[in-house]
C-alpha cells in the first residue's frame, strides 16, 4: 500500500521517495511497525481478554508449577496475526502473488488455532478441536498451498527444484515427470510434490504448537527462525547474491522478505508480554499461525530441508513426542520423563527460565549454522 502510494505514484514528483524502492528499507520498517503494533495494543488486549474471562486451562498431568498459570489470558496469537498482516499490507508490493500466498496460509492456520482455542474457552477445559479434525484442516490448507504453487510453477513464478544443503549442483526436481518425460507419471509427480508440501507445512505448524509450553519459548524460537528466513528470502530474490551463493534465483520471492521482517517484529513485540512470567499466552491461534508461516516461507524459498536446522528446536520438540508415544505403545516404557522435551528438563530440575534461555541459545546456534551452509557447499 505504502509502496504503491509513495514509490509508484509520488516518486516521479518527489525523488526522496525513491527509498521506498529498497527492500531493506521496507523490511526494516515492516518489522518496526509490527513491533509497535504489539507493544501498543498488547495492554488493551490483555485487559479485554481478562474482562471476557478468556484464560488458559492447564492440563493436570503437566508439571505442578504450571498450575499457577491457570487463568492467564490466552489467544494472544490474534495480536501476532494482526501485527504480521498489517505491516505486510502496508510495506509490501501487493501485486506479488507469493506475498498473498504466505499471508493467506498464515491466516488459515491461525483460523484453525482460533477455532481450537475458542472451543477450549467454551468448554472451560483444555480440550478443543479433536486431533483428527485439526489435522484434517491443516492437511487441507497445506494441500491448497501446494496446488497454488503448482499453478505458479506453470507460470514460471516458482520452482519445484529442491535446494540440498552442502551440495551445489544436486537440485532434484520434485516434479519427477520432468525427469522421466512420461505423461503417465504426471499424477504421481503432482501427488508427490503435494505430499511433500503437506508434510512440511503440517509438520512445521504442529512442531511450533508443541513447543508452546513455556513462557516465551515458542515465540523466542520463532524470532530466530523468522530472522534466518528473512536472510534466505532476501538472498534468494537478489540476483547478485543468488549468483554468488549459487542458489536458485527467484525474483518474486524477494517481497516475501517483508513478510518475514514483519513476523520478526510481531514476535518481538509479543515477547514483551509473553516473557516469563507471561502476562498473556499466544494459544493455538498464534502457534499454528507461526508454524504455518515458517513452513510456507521455507517452501516458497526452496529451503525445506534447511528448515530442519532453522527450526531445530521445534523439530526436537516434535520428535520427542513421536518417540515418547512410539516407545510407550511398542514397549510400554517412556524415553523421556515427560514430552515435549522442555517438560523433560523441567522435571529433571531445571528452572523454567533456564530451559527457555538454553533452548533459545540452541535455536540461535542452529539458525546460524543453517545460514553458514549457503557457502559450505
Amino acid at each position: 500500500m505504502l509502496y504503491y502510494l509513495f514509490y509508484e505514484q509520488l516518486f516521479p514528483y518527489f525523488s526522496p521517495f525513491r527509498v521506498f524502492q529498497y527492500l531493506t528499507f521496507r523490511t526494516a520498517f515492516a518489522s518496526i511497525t509490527a513491533f509497535l503494533i504489539c507493544l501498543l495494543l498488547g495492554h488493551r488486549l490483555i485487559a479485554r481478554l481478562k474482562d471476557f474471562q478468556i484464560g488458559q486451562y492447564i492440563r493436570e498431568e503437566g508439571p505442578a508449577s504450571h498450575q499457577a498459570k491457570a487463568g492467564t489470558p490466552t489467544m494472544g496469537g490474534v495480536l501476532i496475526n494482526i501485527a504480521i498482516l498489517v505491516p505486510t499490507l502496508l510495506w509490501a508490493d501487493l501485486t506479488n502473488i507469493l506475498v498473498w500466498l504466505v499471508i493467506l496460509a498464515t491466516l488459515s492456520f491461525g483460523l484453525v488455532g482460533f477455532l481450537d482455542d475458542y472451543k477450549k474457552i467454551r468448554s472451560r477445559q483444555n480440550k478443543g478441536l479433536s486431533g483428527r479434525t485439526k489435522l484434517y484442516l491443516q492437511i487441507l490448507i497445506s494441500f491448497l498451498v501446494g496446488v497454488a504453487l503448482l499453478f505458479l510453477t506453470a507460470q514460471g513464478t516458482y520452482s519445484t527444484h529442491l535446494i540440498v544443503p552442502f551440495f551445489k549442483t544436486f537440485t532434484p526436481d520434485l516434479l519427477i515427470h520432468r525427469l522421466m518425460e512420461n505423461s503417465y507419471t504426471y499424477p504421481f509427480a503432482f501427488g508427490f510434490f503435494l505430499l511433500f508440501v503437506v508434510l512440511v507445512l503440517v509438520g512445521s505448524s504442529n512442531a511450533v504448537n508443541l513447543t508452546d509450553g513455556l513462557d516465551g519459548l515458542a515465540v523466542g524460537c520463532s524470532i530466530v527462525a523468522a530472522g534466518a528466513l528473512t536472510v534466505l528470502t532476501y538472498v534468494t530474490g537478489h540476483a547478485v547474491f543468488a549468483r554468488y551463493l549459487e542458489i536458485q534465483y527467484l525474483p518474486q520471492v524477494a517481497e516475501v522478505t517483508i513478510f518475514c521482517g514483519a513476523t520478526v517484529g510481531a514476535c518481538l513485540g509479543f515477547l514483551w508480554y509473553n516473557a516469563h512470567p507471561a502476562e498473556i499466552f499466544m494459544g493455538d491461534v498464534g502457534s499454528l499461525a507461526l508454524g504455518g508461516a515458517i513452513g510456507t516461507v521455507a517452501v516458497v524459498v526452496k529451503q525445506e530441508i534447511l528448515l530442519l536446522l532453522i527450526g531445530g528446536v521445534f523439530v526436537a520438540e516434535a520428535v520427542s513426542v513421536i518417540l515418547q508415544v512410539a516407545s510407550f505403545q511398542l514397549y510400554g516404557r517412556r524415553i523421556f520423563r515427560m514430552a515435549p522435551l522442555h517438560h523433560h528438563f523441567e522435571i529433571k530440575g531445571w528452572s523454567e527460565s533456564k530451559v527457555i534461555i538454553r533452548f533459545w541459545i540452541a535455536a540461535l546456534v542452529l539458525a546460524l549454522f543453517s545460514l553458514s551452509t549457503l557457502k559450505l557447499r
